[in-house]
């Protein structure tokens, strides 16, 4: 520490030039904050997916429903703890843009399967008792301002209501938090029940898929096997994988999104290097004299690199920082830019680390090379350039 005000002075020989080095590296790591919230986005709900659950769907794709006879074969499975089902419903709610999952579930087993959608007791109890009621997650109702006890007004786009129109009506009896960050909270559920005995020309004896807990994630292949194995050759025949899986099939559709936030970052980041880089070497080579003075009053070559590395880091973390600590605030007040139409939006603390490990690294990289060549410069050779 006793070096720190050589340091900073170095930083302040230029103000201007290091100010400018400073915001680039302040904005890469404010693009990176964003950048890591819209990857956390699309694959939280892979990597919050429960290991002891597992996916039933139709063989051919998950549009294709199931027999709701199939529960109880599946309950008698060795290895399945537990069964619940869910059918999509793809309503629309004012405006086809304010897309959000709808689904039709039996309440009772389905929240018993997903233990981190938080619902207060006197709510859950009321949609429990109530055929035409609905839950829905923090996220979308914050989105639309609902309060519990609204009247949730819904275009069918797949089943047609008993008075001859599309439009459905639910009773918000509740609304669920989740008990991990990174938990989807943008649902809506109501009663299959209700769907069941409501819809108009649908398949009442027909269900999207299920959802099963087994008794020991490792038994997992051999659970999905028996199970599929039972329902071959016949007209239903099925596909059970893990949630995680599915989950991950989901998101290849839209693309591998990890691979993209990488590519953008690799790019942005070799820019600031570039940047960055071109710096450190400027501000070595204007200061080849003053390096030779040190040498001169008894630096050694180690001490010499060490004090240029030491100004490449200092430059590296305090605009990192700063970008960081900008991106935090900006994506904590702010919220998801697209106003509830994406599941989980926040900078995650290991990705807050990995920019911190990255700031670092910046600092090591760009100034390792400037720091070689004042560690080889020779005192003669520098004081003949004065």
């Amino acid at each position: 520490m006793k070096f720190f005000p050589l340091v900073w002075s170095n930083l302040k020989r230029k103000k201007v030039r290091t100010a400018f080095t400073l915001l680039s590296i302040l904005v890469a790591f404010i693009l990176f904050g964003y950048l890591s919230a819209i990857r956390m986005a699309f694959t939280a709900g892979i990597e919050m997916s429960g290991a002891d659950r597992l996916m039933v769907t139709h063989k051919v794709s998950i549009i294709q429903p199931l027999p709701i006879a199939y529960r109880d074969r599946i309950a008698a499975v060795p290895g399945v703890k537990e069964v619940t089902h869910a059918n999509w419903f793809g309503g629309i709610y004012q405006d086809p843009k304010n897309f959000f999952p709808q689904m039709a579930v039996d309440p009772q087993t389905y929240m018993d399967l997903y233990p981190e959608m938080l619902l207060p007791a006197e709510q859950r109890k009321a949609w429990l008792a109530d055929r035409q009621g609905a839950i829905v997650g923090r996220t979308t109702a914050e989105r639309f301002g609902w309060k519990v006890g609204a009247k949730i007004p819904i275009q069918g786009t797949i089943y047609r209501h008993p008075n001859g129109s599309n439009g459905w009506e639910f009773n918000l009896d509740g609304i669920f938090d989740a008990k991990e960050k990174s938990t989807d909270t943008s649902g809506f559920f109501f009663h299959y029940d209700y769907l069941k005995e409501a819809a108009v020309g649908g398949d009442r004896g027909l269900v999207g898929w299920y959802i099963i807990r087994i008794d020991d994630p490792a038994h997992s292949p051999d659970v999905a096997k028996r199970t599929d194995v039972m329902f071959a050759n016949s007209p239903y025949e099925t596909k059970t994988q893990s949630e995680k899986a599915m989950a991950q099939s989901f998101a290849s559709q839209v693309g591998d999104i990890g691979k993209i936030m990488r590519i953008v970052l690799a790019a942005v980041f070799f820019t600031i290097l570039l940047v960055a880089g071109n710096t450190m070497a400027q501000s070595v080579r204007e200061r080849t004299s003053e390096l030779a003075v040190l040498k001169t009053l008894g630096f050694g070559n180690g001490q010499v690199l060490a004090l240029v590395l030491a100004e490449s880091c200092l430059i590296a973390m305090l605009g990192g920082a700063l970008g960081l600590a900008i991106g935090w605030t900006l994506i904590t007040l702010g919220g998801d830019p697209t106003h509830g139409q994406l599941p989980v939006f926040y900078f995650s603390p290991p990705d807050i680390a990995q920019g911190v490990a990255l700031t670092l690294l910046l600092g090591l990289v760009t100034g390792l090379l400037p720091a070689l060549q004042a560690m080889r410069l020779r005192i003669v050779d520098a004081l003949r350039r004065v």
